[in-house]
């Protein structure tokens, strides 16, 4: 296993990223019981920062997600996976304080239950004693004897549903969920294959948040015929993918908020956020300045390295303003100081260049290991930097 180490680099202050926070009102763990099955818990008493949620983990350690192998079957791109996962919970803060609730993966949806409703809905069929599949949420189709035309005419729109539980503490060290959040997460582009031969249907936006608001009041009505979720705020959040092979992820596309007396979902609100790719067609036309700037950035490394190649970046933008860029530098090194050298350099680069009220993350990397990390956050000074040894 290789080693993390901390170089000084002229006065670069080195602290994780991640430094815990400590809060002295609670011990350093604390066991509780959940109220519904008597499960003992633990609340770790350290958190990764000031706005992330404390998860609850339990003795089983099956436990830690109801419906775990779901997300991953189900959606084509990984960074559509790590997007929507980490999504929910930024957009969950809204509704529940991470200073007052503590978070858990799903436990009341099973694999069952999702797989049966991102499947096709299929009748049932008395006469041949077929159950078929009623809680199918795409539409129904006999695939097997379907069409190119059929396949286009009846997508499947939806692709994956994540749960998240939003706990508190009550008496007696007893935690129950008190917020549900419920991501869908929508296809933009549906491939089928017709004949041996596969073709592609493009889904506009539009489409999706239509067709994503009808399935979250379904599955409200199913998420209250459960006891568990009954008389519980229900968020949803719907999430758009990317194609298969981009390299950004998808965007979330609106959410709303259920009353836990409420059995419609309404007012939804739009969600303007977006990753865009440098270099790109999309980042030079819509954010031009940043695109520039990022040029620039790129012709500064090649003066270090001028064999370099394929540097890409991840802007992500809310309400159409830069939060966070995310920068990878592929480089093959010759030696450990040709590294720290490199570092340095792109260190200064990173100070001179880039602002200060949006997050930075620069990966440099070799052909087959990271070297280096430097982490800047809005408002920091100076980054953090890592050297991998």
């Amino acid at each position: 296993m290789r080693k993390l180490h901390a170089l000084l680099l002229s006065s670069l202050l080195l602290v994780s990223a991640c430094t815990p926070v400590y809060d002295n009102t609670d011990e350093v763990v604390r066991e509780t019981k959940d109220e519904s099955n008597n499960q003992s818990a633990i609340i770790p008493n350290y958190s990764l920062s000031d706005d992330t949620y404390r998860m609850i983990l339990t003795e089983d350690s099956a436990k830690v997600s109801a419906a775990p192998g779901v997300t991953t079957n189900q959606m084509d791109n990984r960074l559509d996976i790590a997007a929507f996962e980490k999504g929910l919970r930024r957009h969950s803060k809204e509704y529940y304080n991470p200073d007052d609730y503590y978070f858990q993966p799903g436990q009341t949806l099973t694999d069952a239950d999702l797989l049966s409703w991102l499947s096709r809905y299929e009748a049932p069929n008395k006469e041949k004693e077929d159950p078929g599949n009623p809680n199918g949420l795409n539409p129904e189709l006999n695939e097997d004897g379907a069409s190119e035309k059929d396949f286009r005419n009846n997508p499947r729109y939806i692709s994956n549903i994540i749960e998240q539980d939003y706990l508190v503490r009550k008496k007696d060290n007893v935690v129950e969920v008190a917020g549900v959040t419920i991501g869908i997460s929508m296809r933009t582009v549906y491939n089928f294959t017709v004949d041996g031969r596969e073709y592609s249907e493009n889904l506009s936006t539009d489409q999706l948040v239509a067709k994503g608001k009808e399935y979250a009041n379904t599955i409200l009505e199913r998420l209250r015929d459960k006891k568990e979720l009954q008389g519980v705020p229900i968020v949803f959040a719907i999430f758009e993918e990317e194609r298969n092979n981009a390299k950004s992820p998808g965007n979330f596309l609106s959410k709303t908020y259920v009353e836990a007396s409420e059995n419609k979902v309404s007012d939804w609100k739009g969600i303007n956020e977006d990753y865009v790719l440098f270099p790109s067609e999309e980042a030079e036309e819509e954010h031009f300045d940043d695109s520039k700037l990022f040029s620039d950035f790129r012709v500064q490394v090649s003066d270090y390295f001028p064999d370099f190649v394929g540097m890409i970046a991840n802007g992500f933008y809310i309400d159409e303003e830069l939060k966070r860029v995310k920068i990878d530098i592929p480089i093959q090194f010759r030696s450990q100081s040709e590294v720290v050298g490199f570092t340095q350099y792109v260190y200064s680069l990173v100070m001179e260049m880039f602002e200060d009220h949006y997050a930075i993350q620069v990966r440099i990397n070799s052909m087959d290991q990271q070297e280096s990390l430097i982490v800047k956050e809005p408002g920091e000074k100076e980054p953090f930097v890592y050297i991998y040894d």
